[in-house]
């Protein structure tokens, strides 16, 4: 018989599932469009940052549903965020001989606020 901490930690991981493959259906409709405009990277960033905690506190604690459930919603945001990063809307800003930022460029640029950063 399962105890109480296990059914909630096994409706976890199925609720996670479930998280995990919403950001699989936001990058495969980005790919289908070919565009990311209207995706927000805020929004990414901080489901990553909390999954980053949640895991950090699976660790601490060593809770494997925790783990499993950050682990899956993470692997699928990190793709999503790859797939925002390929298809950003780069061109159409006018800009002559436009080169693709780097990732960890694209990545800080997210991170900063709008009156600090340099538009991509």
């Amino acid at each position: 018989m399962y105890n109480l901490k296990e059914i909630f930690g096994i409706l976890l991981i199925i609720t996670s599932i479930f998280d995990a493959i919403k950001y699989a259906w936001q990058a495969q409709k980005i790919t289908s469009i070919g565009t990311a405009r209207g995706h927000s990277r805020k929004f990414l960033n901080a489901a990553i940052l909390n999954d980053i905690v949640k895991l950090g506190y699976g660790i601490i604690i060593f809770d494997v549903f925790i783990i499993i459930s950050s682990v899956s919603a993470l692997a699928t945001m990190l793709y999503n965020y790859y797939i925002v990063y390929k298809f950003y809307p780069y061109r159409g800003r006018g800009l002559l001989h436009f080169k693709k930022p780097n990732i960890f460029v694209y990545i800080m640029n997210s991170l900063l606020p709008n009156k600090l950063r340099k538009r991509l």
